[in-house]
């Protein structure tokens, strides 16, 4: 089973291939983290999150998140920096962080040479603009997939902000998204988490490209884990 969310587009370094082409992108892990985000099909695209239950399922997904990140054998977190570093630190929920985006395809799907923390370049097709308004002002972000992926089963939207390099990781941070066939999705800032690379440097993660450094401040997901030494 693929961990779905964690580690998306995060590898170990010097790790096998797998089959299905992960390429060690995602170990797997016996436990799913997150639920998928919440899409709806109507012509408007889905709404914010309202109903009660929405922060108290991000709050369970944190803490189940937290046990893997403890038990599993694949944890990113070495053992002897689980103390430090568990249970994750997150801003409070924000259902503001939540916005309807509509995806706007690209024509070819081209390929880019993404950097990662071990100075290696990562070959990613950019699938399309994700397309939202945040705080009132239009937004984009690019999505994308491994290079050579036939079949799409989950979007890769790296970012930065003004919070990366302070309270959030210094390389930026990581939304997946699951495909829909309408075009419209969530984006849901709430879930977003921290590369691999955030826990241990064996493990190699993409960065955010230019076009997906946000101008404005995201109070919301995972933020940065204590420094060495802190």
């Amino acid at each position: 089973m693929l961990f779905p969310i964690g580690f998306g587009g995060s590898q170990r370094s010097g790790g096998s291939k797998r089959s299905g082409g992960s390429k060690r992108t995602r170990p797997t892990l016996s436990i799913i983290v997150l639920a998928t985000v919440a899409l709806a099909s109507c012509t408007s695209g889905p709404s914010a999150p309202e109903d009660s239950g929405y922060a108290t399922q991000i709050e369970q997904a944190r803490a189940e998140k937290d046990r893997s990140f403890t038990e599993d054998p694949d944890s990113p977190i070495p053992a002897e920096k689980r103390s430090k570093i568990l249970p994750l630190k997150y801003f409070p929920i924000d259902p503001a962080f939540s916005v309807p985006a509509a995806l706007r395809l690209s024509k070819d799907r081209p390929v880019f040479d993404m950097p990662t923390s071990t100075g290696t370049l990562r070959k990613m097709q950019r699938v399309g603009v994700l397309e939202f308004t945040l705080q009132g002002e239009p937004r984009t972000l690019d999505a994308f997939v491994e290079n050579g992926t036939q079949q799409i089963t989950s979007l890769f939207v790296p970012f930065a902000d003004l919070t990366t390099g302070t309270d959030t990781y210094s390389a930026g941070r990581y939304l997946d998204l699951k495909p829909t066939s309408t075009g419209f999705y969530v984006i849901d800032f709430n879930r977003a988490y921290n590369p691999t690379c955030a826990y241990s440097p064996t493990w190699e993660c993409p960065y955010p490209p230019a076009s997906n450094r946000l101008k404005v401040a995201i109070l919301a997901g995972e933020k940065a884990p204590p420094a060495e030494g802190a």
